[in-house]
């Protein structure tokens, strides 16, 4: 059966069909913009404290600067809103006041006060939640904090909030490492060549390359200590939020039981599950002293019913 929407405002429960194109893995598009989210909110930002996973993670990639932020960011918030028109057109993007959307922005909402230490630029995006109807078993953020879950993966794991905290940290941890600028810089490199490339370094061009393409934004491979880096960080994003860090354990073995065969696209380029379990139970008593001291989520959500 194909998974459906139900809306509290209408009795008839739209289909939410597959959205092509949308690899990574909302009739109402307002921004997931709250107080604690504004750009103007300095003193909601935390500082990076000394515990945590910050030892773990190596300095921010040096190719990455060949491709202007801002350029990239434009090109991905492009790129979101091309994908949510699809959505909307098969009915495959869900309300704002859709339970899982609700549960979703809510766990986010924890999240984003404390990515700004990751990176700065995270002052001033404008961060977006949205769920959209596809099987598949996938989720995303891309530059300038653009987040999408795909129905399958909250459905078909049947994922608790410190799960979901998991996954979206995971995520988030990508768009903050700057990930996607990176992959794109280097494409973009190894396009213009050498040569070229020397010339290029006042960024312009690079600069329009990487607008070109935004097309590529979902579809983007990231290397495999690009995804070990994310789910460090992940996991101190979801701790510090107030969700357990221990969810991401369970979180893999959930994945690692549903590839069973073939690996879902999330998993394409992912560590092979039991090395990143290895490596998350490894820092788990790096990032739980901050989950003990965090606050706690006031309202506890569950997944869509199996």
């Amino acid at each position: 059966m194909k998974p459906r929407f139900r809306t509290d405002a209408a009795v008839r429960t739209p289909t939410m069909a597959h959205v092509p194109g949308c690899r990574c893995p909302l009739h109402d598009r307002r921004l997931f913009t709250g107080a604690l989210l504004a750009g103007g909110a300095t003193a909601a930002w935390p500082t990076l404290a000394a515990d945590g996973v910050r030892d773990e993670v190596g300095r921010s990639s040096r190719v990455a600067r060949l491709v202007p932020a801002e350029q990239v960011e434009e090109a991905a918030a492009a790129q979101y809103t091309q994908m949510k028109r699809e959505a909307v057109s098969k009915q495959a993007l869900a309300p704002a006041n859709h339970s899982q959307v609700v549960r979703l922005r809510a766990i986010a909402e924890r999240l984003v006060p404390h990515a700004l230490p990751w990176n700065p630029r995270a002052r001033d995006w404008r961060w977006e939640v949205n769920l959209i109807g596809s099987p598949e078993l996938n989720a995303f953020c891309m530059p300038g904090g653009k987040i999408a879950f795909f129905w399958g993966i909250l459905q078909r794991l049947q994922l608790d909030d410190a799960e979901v905290a998991a996954i979206m940290g995971h995520e988030m941890a990508h768009a903050l490492r700057e990930h996607a600028r990176e992959r794109l810089a280097k494409t973009t490199v190894t396009r213009v060549g050498a040569s070229l490339a020397s010339a290029l370094l006042g960024m312009g061009n690079l600069g329009d390359a990487a607008l070109s393409m935004g097309a590529q934004m979902l579809t983007l491979k990231f290397s495999r200590d690009d995804e070990s880096e994310a789910d460090l960080i992940g996991l101190e994003l979801a701790a510090r939020g107030g969700y357990d860090p221990a969810a991401g354990v369970t979180l893999w073995r959930k994945m690692m039981d549903k590839s069973r065969g073939q690996p879902p696209q999330f998993l394409s380029t992912h560590p092979a599950g039991d090395t990143r379990i290895r490596d998350i139970e490894r820092v788990l008593p790096k990032v739980q002293p901050l989950y003990a001291r965090a606050d706690k989520p006031g309202r506890v959500f569950g997944p869509p019913k199996a």
